[in-house]
């Protein structure tokens, strides 16, 4: 079993998996490698858009929302945190659906919504020299 490091081409985040896994993911997000993250990202974008996404056009969706975020490191939190909880807030009337939250001091947090945070905590400046992820089961590097 040969271990490949495979960069997201959303988000940069190295992992180290095998070349099975890796044409797993590339088959399933329209020939290109994307990280756990941002493969539910897109998913996510898929299932739920305001728009009818097909995989094509949510990968690229997502790739251009990262892309802004890269490119300036200093503010990717703070603004993915504002633009998260202007969405949020016009999205409060209505209900998340069953099997889509997470129960948290009597209240519902929509799974997206701890994905999104997540992301942005994961590539925030404090956190960016994280060691890479490994798929294997056989430790971190």
């Amino acid at each position: 079993m040969e271990i490949e490091s495979a960069k997201c081409e959303c988000c940069g985040l190295k992992e180290d998996c095998t070349q099975d896994y890796i044409t797993e993911v590339k088959a399933k997000f329209d020939g290109k490698w994307l990280c756990g993250l941002c493969s539910e990202a897109v998913r996510d974008e898929v299932s739920r858009g305001k728009k009818p996404f097909g995989m094509e056009e949510a990968v690229k969706a997502h790739m251009s929302f990262c892309g802004k975020f890269k490119s300036n490191p200093a503010v990717r939190v703070a603004d993915g945190m504002r633009q998260m909880l202007r969405r949020r807030s016009g999205d409060s009337s209505s209900s998340p659906s069953s099997g889509d939250h997470i129960i948290s001091n009597g209240g519902c947090i929509s799974v997206s919504l701890v994905l999104e945070l997540y992301w942005y905590v994961l590539f925030s400046p404090f956190f960016s020299n994280l060691p890479t992820y490994n798929h294997t089961g056989m430790g971190k590097k």
